[in-house]
């Protein structure tokens, strides 16, 4: 990995395209041969992220709006495009006729989230032709897959700009491209992208806040396309880590989520130092933040380093998720998930060992191409024998262009649908069990608002991530409480106030 402090290539440069070897270079559709590539080039750090002169005031008097979908990695991306927006002059609005820009982030794990996105371009048509000027865009997971930029340039040509994971920091040169070609501008880097620090963010919450600490995934599971929308393996440093953490608290924030594909590899890719996961964590536990979070864990480099230095608490909150995906072996090995149901098993006996007050969480998916009763089965035991607090339950979706999607599909949908619903019985029952368990606790909560369905009863979480509904005054929100659980529901648990805490 190189350091420069040189400007990012191509940040401030560029003209609008006349010619068609000028047009190429902003018309850069995914590939998926390049993405699945990893190679050895240097990936480079740059710190002197800035707009173009001609383009720090292009949207003075101008709104932009922003659908984002997907994980809390394209939430955090959504934070950074409103930061960038912002600067260049423009201010943010909900309402899509006073948008002068319009970008749907988007997430490509699932059929039915690339869907609702289409289904949206299409309400779009009536927008544009109403409003030519509008910038229309689309950026996020789903512009790195080949599929949906030929169906997007065939079926919506009322886009005006693509653009992908790795080309965030180019928005600025990409939106004046779009303003002022009639062309559709794509640009999108299908391998992995250099790391572009002191890129501006708009934190709408200011007592909870995302902080990238890696990007991309090198695990290649069969089933997830998200190593060829993200790229691979490349980690921060930890020097620009740990000082956005501090700054983070200097501004009086509460909590902290890591966020990674896969934060567990996080170090593995430097060359000059030895430096994990676990190195990371116990270094930032010494911050003056109430609450450390991460997500998402990968099981294979779980090591016990990272066990120990959790185990020491503080602000480490004990909240571990852990995705297993199938309790068979068989069905791990056709997922190129490299573990088995033993290994797992065992890394939860340690967790468990080592933070007895661990709540787990975890991703679980069913009717995989192939997958037999038995094998079913194995996952219901697992569960079981585990008894995680919560899970998020998925049946299989094929993504085009990974290997499980050209396997032969065996499970019929009815047996996929049953599947799940029996899996959501046995998950239940635990949470169920689990929340029973809290009765009479008194437990430390972060308020973090009022409750979606009522306004009169608040809501705040556990250190466990557990939601906990509870009578009290607005003004407790963003501050932490101690409240007696004396209500416990399979999703949520019910509470009153103890007392306020000072942190």
């Amino acid at each position: 990995m190189t350091v420069k402090n040189e400007a990012t290539p191509d940040l401030k440069s560029g003209k609008s395209a006349k010619t068609p070897d000028d047009y190429a270079k902003y018309f850069q559709p995914p590939s998926l041969k390049d993405a699945k590539k990893r190679g050895k080039e240097d990936i480079q750090v740059h710190y002197d992220f800035g707009i173009p002169e001609e383009m720090r005031e292009i949207g003075k008097g101008k709104h932009y709006l922003i659908r984002t979908y997907g994980c809390q990695m394209n939430e955090h991306d959504t934070e950074t495009i409103a930061g960038i927006l912002e600067q260049m002059g423009y201010e943010s609005t909900e309402e899509y006729q006073e948008a002068d820009v319009i970008l749907f982030n988007t997430c490509a794990i699932r059929e039915n989230a690339e869907d609702k996105v289409f289904g949206e371009l299409g309400h779009m048509k009536v927008l544009k032709r109403n409003n030519p000027n509008v910038i229309l865009g689309v950026c996020g997971c789903m512009s790195q897959e080949e599929s949906v930029v030929n169906k997007i340039m065939s079926k919506h040509a009322h886009v005006d700009l693509i653009f992908g994971t790795h080309n965030i920091h180019r928005l600025p040169v990409l939106l004046r491209d779009a303003m002022f070609q009639k062309e559709m501008v794509i640009e999108v880097w299908s391998k992995e992208g250099d790391i572009i620090e002191n890129m501006p963010k708009v934190r709408e919450d200011k007592t909870k806040a995302w902080v990238n600490i890696m990007y991309g995934c090198d695990k290649f599971c069969t089933y997830c396309i998200v190593p060829y929308t993200r790229g691979k393996e490349r980690s921060r440093r930890p020097e620009d880590v740990i000082a956005e953490v501090r700054d983070l608290a200097r501004q009086g924030f509460k909590e902290i989520m890591l966020l990674g594909q896969n934060v567990n590899a996080y170090g593995k890719d430097f060359e000059d130092i030895q430096y994990g996961f676990g190195h990371l964590l116990d270094e930032i536990r010494l911050i003056d933040i109430p609450r450390i979070r991460f997500t998402t864990s990968h099981p294979r480099d779980f090591d016990d380093h990272l066990i120990e230095v959790l185990a020491k608490g503080g602000n480490l909150v004990e909240q571990i998720h852990l995705p297993f995906q199938s309790g068979s072996t068989e069905v791990l090995k056709k997922m190129a998930r490299k573990y088995t149901r033993e290994h797992y098993l065992e890394l939860v006996r340690k967790i468990k060992a080592a933070i007895p007050n661990a709540t787990l969480s975890t991703d679980i998916i069913v009717g995989f191409p192939g997958e037999t009763e038995e094998q079913f089965e194995d996952t219901l035991s697992l569960v079981s024998e585990v008894g995680f607090d919560s899970a998020y339950t998925f049946m299989y979706s094929p993504r085009e262009g990974t290997p499980a999607a050209v396997m032969e599909d065996s499970v019929p949908e009815e047996v996929k649908k049953s599947r799940l619903h029996r899996l959501m019985e046995v998950q239940q029952k635990s949470s169920l069990v689990k929340n029973l368990a809290m009765l009479g606790q008194t437990v430390e909560l972060l308020v973090e608002g009022e409750s979606k369905n009522n306004p009169e009863v608040l809501s705040g979480r556990t250190r466990g991530g557990k939601l906990v509904h509870f009578n009290g005054d607005k003004s407790l929100i963003g501050t932490f409480v101690d409240v007696t659980i004396t209500d416990a529901k399979t999703f949520t648990l019910y509470g009153e106030i103890v007392a306020k805490v000072e942190v």
